[in-house]
């Protein structure tokens, strides 16, 4: 299993749509929290997802162009295969 940290950018987009993409991610196994190793979960920067999937980074990127299309015709993404993350500041998820 990989760990994927995906950032989409829909462009000229609104919050209904970001809010409709996060819909879509989340179908695509990929979530906007991440879990520290001592289990407490933190909730991302906007339009940026995380993943433990069982493919490569092509297939998460061709997954994500489904879910992003699926919202707007126009975007851009970035799909990074991590070994680790450190983080700092981000909100503790709800």
């Amino acid at each position: 299993m990989a760990r994927f940290i995906v950032r989409v950018e829909l462009h000229n987009a609104n919050w209904n749509e970001y809010q409709l993409l996060h819909a879509a991610m989340t179908l695509h196994g990929l979530g906007r929290q991440i879990t520290s190793s001592d289990g407490v979960r933190y909730d991302l920067p906007p339009a940026e997802y995380y993943g433990d999937l069982n493919m490569t980074r092509a297939d998460v990127l061709a997954r994500v162009k489904i879910a992003a299309g699926s919202v707007k015709p126009a975007y851009s993404v970035l799909v990074t295969e991590s070994i680790a993350s450190d983080w700092f500041n981000l909100p503790i998820s709800q």
